[in-house]
């Protein structure tokens, strides 16, 4: 029988002079002076979460639009304001340029950040290209400054307790994983997402899903991501709602990924069709198994029969792991300015910020941000070539 052909994509050498970032460390600060670029929705969250943070100090504010910049400024008059992003990376009172633009300026103003010598925090999808996402682990490694995604989604409470069991080994070996982001969105007000599944095709929103998980295997820590397959659905909600027979995204794109110790993970994109809401974030274990959606759950194999935690119970069983929590002073901000999503943000904010002030390495690198953005381009290779198997390129390259 014959072998299947893997499809293989450059992985480009390390340059003279660059070194790995695993672990990567900066010199203490008392307070992270923060550049914000892109004041939008998610711009302006993050000024008014960021005053709520010991340490943190919003000291420049960039946008195009006069009313959004206005709107930030009245919340942190002290800063500078402009709307040229680069001269805000210029800026001497920027320690940390968080962005929060449009995905496509995304790597631009990372980029231009860092040849600042500025530490940079990204919203997420950080990169969309394989090219894009060379340039900014090379960049990081260059300047040896942290580039990190902000992907809030491993911070929401369910994720980060399983995480913290499955550490302390409570489902045994984790062999299987799953993540998504499903969900029907509101092509009538988020015109831009709907444009952009009209031009992509594959996983182009994957971080929310895949990064959780990732975090649960270790990868690039303890395993590695080697190679995944991917296969879609037509576009039969996209063709229906626009009228273009070109409309490129499916409804539904699968991508299963096999790591170098035999282990798999399940990732999956729906933003077309009808169903509530799920990342779909589930671990499963030798000695026992957690899933957050459609009900939050934990099965585990105790004295010879499989027991499975519930609602109160549930919560008696994971409150001895809720160690990261935000600090008890912070707890009324968690309520008072992210709600919505039950304080994640805020805590990824926290532990970003005292990351940096106390010198010590983030809880995701520029390594995580490239294999989680990776699965976009990937996932397209693989379906542009009949679910094809394509090997994972390994961004550490060590």
């Amino acid at each position: 029988m014959s072998s299947i052909r893997h499809i293989t994509v450059p992985v480009p050498s390390r340059k003279v002079g660059q070194q790995s970032v695993v672990g990567l460390t900066a010199a203490p600060m008392e307070t992270v002076r923060i550049g914000i670029v892109g004041l939008g929705i998610r711009g302006l969250q993050a000024v008014k979460r960021l005053q709520h943070i010991p340490g943190a100090q919003v000291s420049a504010l960039c946008d195009v639009n006069a009313a959004s910049l206005e709107a930030a400024r009245a919340e942190t008059p002290q800063a500078w304001a402009g709307t040229d992003w680069k001269e805000l990376c210029a800026q001497p009172c920027v320690d940390l340029v968080y962005i929060c633009t449009d995905w496509q300026h995304h790597v631009p103003v990372a980029l231009e950040a860092m040849d600042h010598g500025k530490h940079v925090a990204v919203e997420v999808p950080a990169a969309g290209t394989l090219e894009d996402i060379w340039a900014l682990v090379d960049k990081a490694e260059q300047t040896r400054l942290h580039c990190m995604m902000l992907e809030n989604s491993v911070y929401d409470h369910f994720e980060r307790v399983a995480l913290a069991m499955a550490q302390e080994g409570v489902f045994g070996e984790i062999v299987h994983a799953e993540g998504a982001y499903l969900h029907k969105l509101d092509f009538g007000k988020e015109v831009w997402r709907r444009e952009y599944n009209r031009g992509h095709r594959g996983d182009v929103y994957p971080t929310h899903g895949i990064g959780p998980v990732c975090q649960a295997l270790g990868i690039h820590r303890t395993d590695a991501l080697q190679t995944l397959v991917s296969l879609d659905t037509a576009a039969f909600t996209g063709r229906a709602i626009t009228g273009d027979a070109a409309f490129a995204n499916g409804d539904q794109t699968n991508t299963l990924l096999k790591t170098a110790q035999g282990k798999t993970i399940l990732i999956e994109h729906n933003v077309m069709t009808p169903r509530p809401y799920s990342r779909m974030y589930q671990l499963v274990g030798t000695q026992g198994y957690a899933a957050k959606y459609p009900v939050p759950q934990i099965c585990l194999w105790q004295d010879g029969e499989e027991v499975i935690y519930e609602g109160e119970q549930l919560k008696a069983l994971m409150a001895p792991y809720d160690t990261a929590g935000l600090p008890e002073e912070l707890l009324p901000a968690v309520q008072e300015v992210d709600a919505k999503h039950e304080g994640m943000d805020l805590l990824m904010d926290y532990r970003l910020i005292q990351a940096l002030r106390e010198g010590r390495p983030l809880d995701m690198d520029v390594y995580d941000l490239a294999e989680w953005c990776a699965l976009a381009p990937l996932s397209l290779l693989s379906i542009e070539n009949g679910g094809a198997p394509v090997e994972f390129p390994q961004f550490v390259r060590e």
